[in-house]
């Protein structure tokens, strides 16, 4: 579909001045100054109770997260699923008070009439192509029909924006309904919050927790931002009842370096890890050229090399989250790299 004009709406960029987190020997602390220039859901928005959000996703991990927060805030969750989706989460979210509704994504009326009433649209699809660009299109599509006035994409991520094209095939996904979703009258709001932290005990080979080592490219110096994928909920169920958002927020539960990462590790094991340094950035860009020649895997979600690709636009310092709006909703409690890391003990 293709939209006049899009609605004005804040401007980028989340709250100006905040700085970034201290490294991890220090806490984060929100600054008070900063956050009561900018209104909070409890000044300015109705009861949250009045909201009806209607979520996309709401089986998969961070989106069945969102829901529990949203619902945990007193908001109406309108859970979208698919025809005949038997996963467990599905009876989860009945009993938790979600209304379920199975819908048919390829159909933009039935996802129009689904989307009736919402207050905000979120998404937390995930997939390639035919899931983050055209069918958060048509779920854009029924948004704007049914009148609805915010929706927040399934970015959660790095920087993107910041990142050449072609570096990141996801991302590169992810900007292109960027793209779609500037164009549209309704007001956008992406969060971003870096790696999830939680891939580090396992998914994320950069601690290597059987060799006692962190493994990395480039300097050991460049800061990393990390997120919980819980904190990420809890946040994105806040931005969803929260009807002044800007079109982007960042968020990073940690920044730590390669060095943070090794004196954290060994800190909650008690064995001293070392740093194992694989090469330079432009040895991690040759090896995902090779891994993608010899194992393309174009229907995977995340095949190794994408992983590679998302450590390469890391590790170069790019996609950097700056500014940060940890401090937006005070009552969110930032998990600690320490607290993650100590679960691969």
């Amino acid at each position: 579909m293709q939209y006049q004009k899009a609605r004005p709406g804040p401007s980028p960029g989340g709250l100006g001045g905040l700085p970034a987190p201290r490294p991890l020997r220090h806490p984060l602390t929100p600054n008070r100054s900063i956050l009561a220039e900018y209104p909070t859901p409890s000044q300015s928005a109705p009861p949250a109770a009045q909201s009806l959000i209607v979520l996309a996703g709401a089986t998969g991990d961070l989106g069945h997260r969102i829901a529990q927060h949203l619902l945990q805030r007193g908001a109406r969750v309108r859970a979208l699923v698919r025809p005949g989706n038997t996963k467990p989460a599905v009876e989860t979210l009945r009993q938790q008070g979600a209304e379920v509704v199975e819908v048919d994504f390829n159909d933009v009326g039935a996802l129009t009439t689904a989307c009736a009433g919402a207050a905000c649209v979120v998404s937390a699809v995930s997939g390639l192509r035919d899931v983050i660009v055209d069918l958060q299109t048509r779920l854009l599509d029924a948004a704007v029909a049914a009148g609805v006035p915010r929706f927040i994409p399934s970015d959660y991520s790095i920087d993107f924006t910041k990142l050449p094209a072609g570096s990141n095939r996801n991302l590169d996904l992810r900007r292109e309904f960027g793209q779609r979703l500037d164009g549209a009258p309704i007001q956008a709001t992406s969060v971003l919050n870096g790696m999830f932290m939680d891939l580090l005990t396992g998914q994320a080979p950069v601690v290597l927790f059987k060799i006692r080592r962190v493994l990395y490219w480039g300097p050991t110096d460049q800061p990393l931002d990390f997120t919980a994928i819980a904190d990420t909920a809890a946040f994105t169920a806040a931005a969803a009842l929260d009807p002044t958002t800007p079109r982007y927020l960042r968020v990073a539960g940690a920044v730590a370096t390669v060095r943070d990462l090794q004196a954290t590790a060994t800190a909650v094991t008690g064995r001293r890890f070392g740093l194992l340094r694989a090469g330079g950035l432009w040895l991690l860009q040759l090896m995902i050229k090779v891994t993608r020649r010899l194992a393309p895997a174009p229907d995977e979600v995340f095949p190794p090399w994408q992983g590679m690709q998302y450590l390469h636009n890391m590790f170069t310092g790019a996609p950097k989250l700056a500014p940060l709006d940890n401090a937006r909703y005070p009552d969110i409690r930032w998990t600690p790299l320490r607290e993650v890391l100590a679960t691969a003990k």
